[in-house]
Formats: C-alpha cells, sequence, structure tokens
C-alpha cells in the first residue's frame, strides 16, 4: 500500500491557499497549513477538517522559520501562497511595507525551501505563486511588480539547483472569488469584458492549476499565467 503523501500549504489560512489546502486534503493528503498567527491558523485547520493542521510561520522573520517548521517530517508537496497586498508608489514609497513584501516571498520563500530540503522526497514537487503584476503593472504596484518578477526567475534558479526536485509558479490574474475583488463588480466586469473567455479566475481554477503542477513529472521549471488570455489583448 502506498503512503499517503506529505503536504505543506504556506499561507494557507485564506484565498488561494485554503482552496489549494482543501483540494490537496480531499484527494487524502496529509496536509498542514502556516498562517501568522497561530491560535487563528489552528482554528481555521479545525474548519478545514479532513486531518488538516496548523502550524504558525511568519515569513517576514525568515530567521524564525527553521524553528516554526522544525516538527514537520517528510514533505512531498510544498505550495508556497502566503501574499501581502502593498499599494506602494515610487512617490510616495513607504521602504517598510516594501521590505516587509520583498522579506516574504524572496527571501521567507526561499528559507521555506532551504529549511525542509532534507526532508523533501526525491520526488518532491513546489509551486510558487506569484501574480499578473509582473507583467501588467499598475500605479502603486512598483514592489508587487517586482517581487513576482522575482519570483518568476526564483523558479527557474530553484528548478535548477534542486533537481530531480521540481519547481514550478502560477501567476494568477485577479481571482474573481475571494475577499479582495469578490464585492468589487465595478472592477471585476471591465475585466471580464476584456478577457478572451470572459472567466476570470477563481481559487478553485488556482487550486486546480497548483494540483496539476504537483503532480505532472514532465513539468519544471515553469511559469503559467492564469489569466483567460487577457495578455493577449
Amino acid at each position: 500500500m502506498s503512503k499517503q503523501p506529505n503536504a505543506l500549504v504556506v499561507g494557507g489560512t485564506s484565498g488561494i491557499g485554503r482552496a489549494v489546502a482543501v483540494a490537496l486534503a480531499r484527494r487524502g493528503e496529509r496536509v498542514v497549513i502556516t498562517g501568522r498567527d497561530a491560535g487563528r491558523t489552528a482554528a481555521i485547520a479545525g474548519e478545514i477538517g479532513l486531518g488538516v493542521t496548523g502550524v504558525a510561520v511568519d515569513l517576514t522573520r525568515p530567521l524564525e522559520i527553521a524553528a516554526a517548521l522544525a516538527g514537520l517530517g517528510q514533505v512531498d508537496h510544498v505550495v508556497l501562497a502566503a501574499i501581502e497586498r502593498d499599494q506602494n508608489s515610487v512617490r510616495n514609497y513607504d521602504v517598510a511595507r516594501a521590505l516587509n513584501l520583498v522579506t516574504m516571498k524572496l527571501v521567507g520563500y526561499t528559507e521555506v525551501v532551504h529549511t525542509l530540503l532534507p526532508r523533501l522526497a526525491p520526488a518532491a514537487s513546489i509551486v510558487l505563486l506569484g501574480g499578473q503584476a509582473k507583467n501588467r503593472p499598475y500605479p502603486g504596484s512598483v514592489t508587487v511588480t517586482t517581487v513576482n518578477g522575482g519570483v518568476e526567475s526564483m523558479v527557474r534558479a530553484l528548478a535548477v539547483e534542486l533537481a530531480p526536485i521540481r519547481v514550478n509558479a502560477l501567476h494568477p490574474g485577479v481571482v474573481s472569488d475571494t475577499d479582495a475583488w469578490r464585492d468589487k463588480p465595478q472592477v471585476l466586469e471591465p475585466l471580464r469584458a476584456a478577457t478572451p473567455t470572459g472567466h476570470l479566475a477563481t481559487t478553485a481554477d488556482v487550486a486546480d492549476a497548483t494540483l496539476f503542477l504537483l503532480d505532472n513529472p514532465a513539468i519544471n521549471g515553469v511559469n503559467i499565467d492564469l489569466e483567460g488570455g487577457r495578455l493577449l489583448r
């Protein structure tokens, strides 16, 4: 009998991360989710059920990540889905917010992988979450655009360094059913009209794509844009 895979979803308490954690747990994986607050993370793990457990990890404090993840055993799947919604322009530059986001994604993501490396299964796979700001900057996106461009490059570097462990990334556009967007039809409807498919990504779409990247042994070092073809226009 094959063993149950073990999955870690960093940033699994809400939105995309939670949807991925649910999808993994429903197919029988032992899932650990992380969030910054221990109590909230444990409560959300309990809400999800399906054997999901929670641990507190703050990616903006990378020197503490190793200790926070010390209790994990072998890991087969890692999903780095933690995000920070940073509105930060050059004209009104908030250095503290910029450092927070850069540390969380570029240093924190990498430190999670570094910490887990001795415990990653030989056929393990990793998926990082970036975003479409790398392709479509907007006023106030200077840090988000830069960091997501960094994630795009990080995927290739990690795939080379960690082989045969696979590393890929998803870069969704607006995910229409998340807390940040679901109640903003004035934003969603023009975006939907500008999308060739007429369909804006949902958390279920992103979770489905994440599982594909985790599972398919021929996909490695790839950045997938999940935006319904809007980049064509």
